[in-house]
């Protein structure tokens, strides 16, 4: 959007308490404050609610929080007895800290329980505005941008659409899945699997014809990358000609990057949510798509007022 980065200064004491500082008036300015849930996550969000809460205080006209990758946003629901759904406890600190408006960079990560999330009403995650919604109610809305036509763009310049098959890893992403296969007019596939215990799939069973085709596995995050890697395997022993891998949150944790250099996946391409020089450095299977013009519009559509709902089915290039 042609605009430099504002000045601010953060420090850390000795015991880690976070310092924030201004360092330029934003008075009746309308503030975008961009932050990820990348590296030292606790840290990185207490920074953002301070920057927030600092802005505010300085008499900041809006402020909206722009973050890539949510913070703790897979403990999305109550999964077990006395477990908290942390991801409502993070949206509600970033709005009492004094947010007015949040961006994320999220596929399908709030179905059903996003109503759970705020504390006001939310019909449908992908409209700005509750009919519900009064005066009374915080100005904090939840917009959710796909990283979905960023990838539909990428397959359509990579590969022919005639081979395609898109494949799910699991059953919780065949929405998704079913979605980036419609529009691309291409068959689909899925995996249906059952693990042990979290991050360790212990059986994968695919449901659906992938052979001679060229398999493009689908997901929002990699983590250990432990279910992309085997389902690669699987699809290679179905007699795919080729696997490639499309994930729009790279997180890439323990021996990720390892088990994608030894895997059968021809290429993980991930965005660019979560840094990834160092891994693109130390795997050569790791390509990156860059959402930042994504992004960057959305800021300018969202300061003059205009829609951004044409975002969620094409790239502004």
């Amino acid at each position: 959007i042609g605009l430099p980065l504002s000045k601010a200064e953060i420090t850390r004491s000795g015991i880690g308490e976070t310092s924030v500082r201004i360092a330029e008036s934003v008075r009746e300015d309308d503030v975008y404050i961009i932050n990820t849930g990348c590296g030292a996550v606790n840290t990185a969000l207490m920074e953002l609610c301070i920057m927030i809460h600092a802005c505010k205080i300085a008499s900041a006209k809006r402020i909206t929080a722009v973050i890539p990758l949510f913070p703790y946003s897979r403990q999305d629901k109550k999964d077990k007895s006395r477990a908290p759904i942390t991801a409502k406890l993070v949206a509600n600190m970033i709005q009492k800290a004094g947010c007015d408006h949040v961006i994320v960079s999220i596929v399908y990560l709030f179905e059903d329980q996003i109503q759970g999330f705020f504390d006001v009403p939310v019909d449908n995650v992908c409209h700005l505005y509750s009919p519900y919604m009064t005066s009374a109610h915080f100005a904090y809305f939840s917009l959710k941008l796909y990283a979905e036509p960023s990838a539909i763009l990428y397959i359509r310049t990579h590969f022919n659409i005639d081979d395609v098959v898109i494949v799910s890893p699991d059953a919780g992403g065949a929405k998704r899945a079913t979605s980036i296969a419609d529009r691309l007019g291409v068959d689909f596939a899925l995996f249906h699997k059952e693990r042990k215990k979290a991050n360790e799939v212990s059986r994968m069973v695919l449901v659906g014809h992938v052979r001679d085709k060229i398999a493009i596995l689908v997901d929002d995050m990699a983590d250990t990358c432990g279910t992309l890697c085997l389902a690669a395997q699987h699809l290679s022993e179905a007699g795919v000609s080729k696997v490639y891998a499309i994930v729009t949150h790279g997180i890439l944790s323990g021996n990720a990057l390892k088990s994608v250099k030894e895997s059968a996946l021809e290429k993980l391409i991930v965005t660019n949510t979560l840094p990834q020089t160092e891994n693109q450095a130390a795997c050569s299977k790791i390509e990156v798509i860059d959402i930042g013009v994504v992004l960057g519009e959305v800021i300018r559509r969202s300061h003059y007022g205009e829609s951004v709902s044409k975002l969620f089915h094409e790239v502004p290039y």
